[in-house]
């Protein structure tokens, strides 16, 4: 019997992507999975897929950046259910271009710290209580591998994504005695349902960034949805605090070796189209 049969989960973003294949992964894994999403087409429409595979599913139309959707959406799963045992903070957003600390503005570095870390932060203040009611509970927070390496103009995601993985050490710290876990995933290049159709029109660019990772290919939601996966399980008990990178070997290469492999790729794909500055 899998160790996540008859638990009560909530997703954030649990509509398409990482958030959801991986609501999918649990409810067939014999989760209860509440999908929280702002696009409530694409909440529904993978509840509907959950359900004609005979998995139990609810979903709700959840703007994690604001606080009182947050509550909302744990009390839904709670009356619902009767009980929270897990919860992945994966939802996120951007209304604007990223930039530097110089052309970033005000409104668009409020509302991406609001989106990668507050929003966090109350996912947790409303769902612990839930779990130590039941003594036990898992929390994973979706990093990046943009909190550990940066990007030019990248100010808010990066930071965004670098506070989520020392957030998630802390939150560790402060729950792991009551029996909540708090861990991390900082996933690389994902190729998501919204990045498909993107690299289908360009699909050089794939290939580009393909290139640059050891195992030669991007990852797809259900590498991520796995390891998420993983550390909700009992499998995963003795493992709190940390931030799982899983990047098809990404970050683990000396930067002179990889610009050195860029540079003989471009060498021999003399047509790569440059990706979008």
């Amino acid at each position: 019997m899998s160790s996540l049969q008859g638990k009560v989960a909530i997703v954030t973003g649990g509509g398409m992507g990482i958030g959801g294949a991986t609501a999918r992964r649990f409810a067939k894994e014999g989760a209860h999975v509440l999908i929280a999403d702002a696009n409530l087409e694409a909440a529904n429409a993978n509840a509907e897929r959950i359900r004609q595979a005979g998995g139990a599913v609810l979903a709700a139309q959840i703007d994690v950046s604001q606080q009182e959707d947050v509550q909302k959406m744990v009390e839904l799963a709670v009356a619902e259910w009767g009980r929270l045992d897990v919860l992945v903070n994966n939802a996120y957003g951007a209304k604007e271009r990223d930039g530097s600390a110089v052309t970033l503005s005000d409104d668009a570095l409020d509302y991406g710290l609001t989106i990668m870390v507050k929003s966090l932060v109350w996912g947790v203040r409303y769902a612990v209580p839930h779990m130590q009611k039941n003594g036990s509970g898992s929390i994973v927070n979706i990093a990046s591998v943009h909190g550990l390496l940066m990007a030019p103009n990248k100010l808010n995601y990066e930071t965004g994504k670098a506070a989520v993985i020392g957030m998630t050490k802390q939150m560790a710290i402060d729950f792991g005695p009551t029996g909540v876990r708090v861990n991390a995933i900082c996933p690389g290049h994902i190729v998501t349902e919204r990045m498909r159709e993107r690299w289908d029109k360009n699909p050089t660019q794939l290939q580009m960034i393909e290139a640059q990772y050891p195992v030669r290919r991007a990852g797809t939601p259900d590498d991520i949805a796995n390891a998420i996966h993983f550390l909700c399980s009992d499998e995963a008990s003795f493992i709190t605090g940390h931030s799982l990178v899983v990047d098809g070997g990404l970050t683990i290469q000396l930067q002179e070796d990889f610009s050195n492999h860029m540079t003989r790729y471009y060498h021999d794909h003399p047509d790569t189209v440059l990706p979008e500055k």
